[in-house]
């Protein structure tokens, strides 16, 4: 039986398009999953990383520095590893280190590295914050990467 409601990926199937996402191998090919099953996997991951990320993020705001660190790298992992539903992990590496968008992936990488850096070793919930503000750029300039034009684009709009 199928679901009715507005999330029944089984319907929509049709009407999603074999993309480069769904192409090659994905991460758990091996548990033979169906390209439904890997959006679930996706969306849920990035959810339930959003959610991780977000507690951390509340918990800075009161105080608790080393548990923030600790949540808000766990939710961007886990984000990350949603896109193994998609297109697998190696391809995933291959695409975060070609020459137009290797800079940004080390810059995010970084940052969430400075992030605990800046919890456990500094101490500072400023620094904390400006290194989260520097991953959430990275990552914006690295995901305009994968759209045609969108970099130049955002470089017009800020006069660049």
């Amino acid at each position: 039986m199928t679901s009715k409601g507005w999330f029944n990926l089984e319907a929509a199937a049709g009407t999603i398009p074999e993309t480069q996402f769904f192409e090659g191998d994905s991460a758990f090919k091996f548990l033979g999953l169906t390209r439904t099953q890997r959006l679930y996997g996706f969306v849920g991951c990035l959810a339930l990383g959003f959610v991780l990320s977000l507690l951390g993020t509340i918990l800075l705001f009161i105080g608790q520095l080393g548990s923030f660190a600790v949540l808000y790298a766990l939710g961007t992992v886990i984000s990350l590893i949603g896109t193994g539903f998609l297109i697998g992990f190696a391809k995933q590496l291959k695409l975060m280190f070609k020459p137009v968008r290797v800079l940004a992936t080390f810059i995010f990488l970084g940052s969430i590295v400075l992030v605990f850096i800046g919890a456990f070793v500094i101490g500072s919930d400023v620094l904390c914050i400006i290194f989260v503000i520097i991953e959430y750029l990275a990552y914006t300039w690295y995901t305009l990467s994968y759209i045609p034009y969108a970099r130049s684009a955002v470089l017009k709009v800020f006069g660049m």
